[in-house]
C-alpha cells in the first residue's frame, strides 16, 4: 500500500459546490422574514398565520431529511441536490402568484420544503465523508455560505421588493435558486473512495487501508445511546432560538420605528458576521474540540439575547445582530459531532435524525410561537425570554454531552 497527495484534491471542489448550494438555498429560504411585512400588509393574515407556513416548511423538510439521509447513504447526493434545486425554484416561482392563505401553505410550506428537505442532509453528509482531520474546518467553510446568502440575498430581496414589488422578487429568487443549485449539484460525488482517494486527499492503492465509510455505529446501536438524545435536545433549543429571531427580527425592528431598509440591514449584518463565525468555529472545532467550542459560543449567545431584551436603538440591534450571527454559526458542528460520536457508517441517516428530531422541530416551533405570542401580547419580549431560557438549557446539555463523551466510550441510555 502507498499513500501520496494528488496535485489537486477533488474534495475542495465538493466544498466549493457545497458553499454555492448553502449560499443560494439557505439565503433564499431565509429571505422569508424580508417578505413577512409586505405580505402581511397586502393580505392582513396575522404574523402567526404567515409564520406558520415557514414552520410547516421546516417540519416537512425534516421528515424528508430522514429519507434523504438514507437515500444519500445508498445512492449519493447529485440526484437529490438537483431535484432539490428544481423544487425550491418552483416553490418561489409559485409564490409570485400567491393570492390566498392555502396557497401560501402549499407553495412555501410544501413545495419549498420538498426542495430543502431532500438536499440539505446530502450536502452536509457528503462534506463529512470527504474530510477527516479537517472535517469541522471544511464544514465551517461550507456553511459560511449560509451567512453569505443571508447577507447578500436579504439585501437583494429588500432592493427587489422596493423596486419591483414582492411578487417579482419571489420570481427572481426562484429562478436564481433553480439555475445555481442545479448547476452546483453536478459537481458532487458521494465519497472519495469512488475516485480512488481517502479523506483529506490521500490516494490509496492496495487493499489494506481503513475504509472510513463503513466504521461507526449502526442506527440500532446509536438510538440506544444518551448522546443521540442529548444532541436532539440541544439542537432543538438552538433551532427554536435562532429562527424565532431570524424570521421576526426585521419586522421587530420596523415595529420600533426603524426604517425598512435599515431593518433589512440588521439581517444583513447578522448574515455577514455569520460568515466569519462559521470559519472561526469550524477551525476552533478541529483545534479545541467541537463541544468546547459549542459551550463557549452558547455562553456568548445567551449574553446577546439578554442584550436584545433591552435593545431599542438601531445601533443596539446592529450590535446584537453581529454577535448573534457570529455565535449561532456553531450549528455547523452538528455534522462533525455526529461523525465524532457515531462514526460514518450511518452518518447521513443519524445526521438526519438529529436534524429532524432536534434542530428542525425547534426551527418549526420558534417562528410560529414568536408570532403567536406577538399576536396575543403585542410584544416579542416573552418569546425572547423563552429563547434565552432554551439557550441556557442547550448549554447544560452540551456540558453533559461533553462529560459523557470524555469517558472514552458512547454511553447507552
Amino acid at each position: 500500500m502507498t499513500n501520496r497527495k494528488p496535485e489537486f484534491f477533488y474534495g475542495y471542489t465538493i466544498v466549493m459546490a457545497a458553499f454555492v448550494y448553502m449560499a443560494i438555498q439557505m439565503g433564499v429560504v431565509n429571505t422569508f422574514g424580508v417578505f413577512l411585512k409586505p405580505v402581511l400588509d397586502e393580505f392582513g393574515w396575522g404574523r402567526a398565520m404567515i409564520s406558520g407556513a415557514f414552520s410547516l416548511s421546516m417540519m416537512l423538510s425534516a421528515l424528508l431529511g430522514l429519507a434523504a439521509g438514507r437515500l444519500n447513504d445508498k445512492f449519493g447526493p447529485r440526484l437529490l441536490i438537483t431535484a432539490g434545486g428544481l423544487l425550491l425554484g418552483a416553490g418561489y416561482l409559485l409564490m409570485s402568484r400567491l393570492n390566498s392563505l392555502w396557497q401560501l401553505y402549499v407553495f412555501f410550506g410544501v413545495v419549498t420544503s420538498l426542495g430543502f428537505g431532500i438536499s440539505f442532509i446530502p450536502v452536509i453528509s457528503t462534506v463529512a465523508r470527504w474530510f477527516d482531520r479537517k472535517r469541522s474546518t471544511m464544514t465551517g467553510f461550507v456553511t459560511a455560505g449560509i451567512g453569505t446568502g443571508i447577507m447578500l440575498l436579504s439585501l437583494f430581496a429588500g432592493w427587489l421588493i422596493e423596486s419591483y414589488g414582492w411578487r417579482t422578487s419571489f420570481a427572481v429568487l426562484g429562478i436564481t435558486a433553480l439555475v445555481l443549485i442545479v448547476g452546483a449539484a453536478q459537481f458532487f460525488r458521494r465519497d472519495p473512495h469512488s475516485m480512488g482517494l481517502q479523506p483529506d486527499g490521500t490516494v490509496h492503492t492496495g487493499t489494506g487501508g481503513l475504509d472510513l465509510q463503513v466504521t461507526g455505529l449502526s442506527l440500532a446501536q446509536a438510538v440506544r445511546t444518551r448522546q443521540l438524545w442529548m444532541l436532539n435536545g440541544l439542537y432543538f433549543c438552538l433551532g427554536f432560538t435562532i429562527y424565532a429571531v431570524l424570521v421576526h427580527i426585521v419586522i421587530y425592528a420596523t415595529g420600533l420605528g426603524i426604517s425598512e431598509s435599515r431593518a433589512v440591514g440588521i439581517l444583513s449584518v447578522l448574515g455577514g458576521l455569520n460568515i466569519a463565525g462559521r470559519v472561526v468555529m469550524g477551525s476552533s472545532g478541529d483545534r479545541l474540540g467541537n463541544r468546547r467550542t459549542l459551550m463557549m459560543s452558547l455562553v456568548v449567545l445567551s449574553l446577546a439575547l439578554v442584550w436584545l431584551l433591552f435593545a431599542r436603538e438601531p445601533w443596539m440591534l446592529y450590535l446584537f445582530a453581529g454577535v448573534f450571527g457570529f455565535t449561532y454559526s456553531v450549528t455547523l458542528l452538528e455534522s462533525p459531532m455526529v461523525a465524532e460520536l457515531f462514526g460514518l457508517k450511518s452518518h447521513g441517516l443519524l445526521l438526519a435524525i438529529v436534524d429532524a428530531g432536534g434542530f428542525t422541530i425547534g426551527v418549526t416551533a420558534g417562528p410560529v410561537v414568536a408570532g403567536y405570542l406577538f399576536d396575543v401580547t403585542g410584544s416579542y419580549q416573552l418569546s425572547f425570554l423563552i429563547s434565552l431560557a432554551l439557550t441556557l438549557v442547550a448549554l447544560v446539555l452540551t456540558w453533559r454531552l461533553s462529560s459523557a463523551s470524555a469517558k472514552g466510550s458512547v454511553e447507552t441510555a
